[in-house]
């Protein structure tokens, strides 16, 4: 017979490492593939800000196929999410995440490249208990089921507790050597890392995407709803992971600096949004997203001065970039702390 060959899901947590390195054992060949959706930027607000300069600034499913010894596909799904996001038949969980349709669609891609690629099943890291949306007992069959993947997806971590799939009845793979783990505690998996000598990986708690943060599903929400349309840009996500977000009026948002790799990162949308900065004293750059009349205008100058070295200043000098590039500049005096509605932070 000729070698059998799995494609596996790699997110870069623990648990697809480690299903992934229980196949690997029995002799399957083995290739990851991650899905790039625009949510689930590995290190990315890591290497921006400052303060979190010791934390690794790497792709963590990169790093995984590396130390496991295997080829990793990266395949942009950005565009294709949207609907699975926008209108996802199961629905949210406790904020933006529609985690069992997001399951669901990555299976069902894996499916179609698996088919396209002469590979024979499909592996994931998912564990029963561990999610409470997208990995129950009962949610797990309907994945496979909505997906197309059926009896070739094998969760090796988690197979004992569920019936025998396709490369398990047909031997391919040692049922036997497979695992029972259930339930929200790691210790298991932690335990299953020492025994493969793997000791450095991603930190084994919640997840790397955005959507299942409080903060930034209320900044998506926002924006959709002073956009008037459930729409999103690979631009405006990202902008959304970064910045101090206000929104003073109802017709426009301030995205302000907090540190020097967060203006940094931010100088590159300077041509798609008015912006602002202080000239007569250190300070952030702010990009303004909508279109302020005059008197907003000067709202915003005072709230960025507010947000300079020069918040203690009578006047500050604050230079104003509309989308044409044409510079003006506002002296204003800086917005008073108990001036920020608390409402206005997003």
């Amino acid at each position: 017979m000729s070698k059998r060959k799995a494609v596996s899901l790699i997110s870069g947590g623990l648990d697809s490492m480690l299903a992934t390195k229980t196949i690997l054992e029995q002799g399957i060949h083995v290739e990851g593939i991650n899905f790039f959706t625009g949510f689930c930027v590995e290190g990315h607000t890591h290497a921006i800000r400052k303060r979190d300069q010791k934390k690794p600034k790497r792709n963590n499913a990169l790093w995984v196929a590396e130390q496991l010894g295997i080829k990793l596909h990266i395949i942009d799904v950005v565009e294709e999410y949207k609907s699975v996001l926008l209108n996802p038949r199961h629905g949210y969980g406790a904020n933006m995440n529609p985690c069992l349709d997001c399951k669901g669609f990555m299976v069902r891609k894996a499916l179609e490249w698996m088919e396209e690629n002469g590979f024979d099943f499909i592996i994931t890291g998912e564990v029963i208990g561990q999610r409470p949306m997208s990995q129950r007992r009962d949610t797990l069959p309907v994945i496979a089921r909505e997906s197309g993947a059926n009896d070739r997806l094998l969760r090796p971590l988690c197979a004992k507790l569920l019936p025998p799939t396709l490369p398990e009845r047909e031997g391919w793979v040692d049922r036997e050597r497979l695992h029972d783990f259930s339930g929200r505690s790691r210790k298991p998996q932690m335990r299953l890392a020492a025994r493969f000598g793997l000791k450095d990986y991603a930190q084994p708690a919640g997840g790397c995407c955005f959507l299942t943060d409080k903060s930034y599903s209320d900044r998506l929400v926002d924006l959709w709803q002073a956009r008037d349309r459930r729409d999103y840009e690979l631009d405006d996500i990202m902008l959304l992971k970064v910045g101090r977000h206000l929104r003073p009026r109802p017709g426009f948002k301030m995205i302000i600096g907090r540190e020097q790799g967060e203006n940094k990162f931010m100088e590159g949308y300077r041509r798609q949004f008015m912006h602002m900065h202080t000239t007569s004293c250190p300070g952030p750059l702010v990009l303004i997203d909508g279109r302020p009349d005059e008197q907003e205008l000067e709202l915003a100058a005072r709230i960025t001065a507010r947000f300079s070295q020069g918040r203690d200043q009578a006047r500050v000098r604050v230079a104003v970039t509309d989308r044409n590039g044409v510079s003006r500049e506002l002296e204003v005096a800086p917005l008073p702390p108990q001036d920020i509605a608390p409402e206005w932070h997003i």
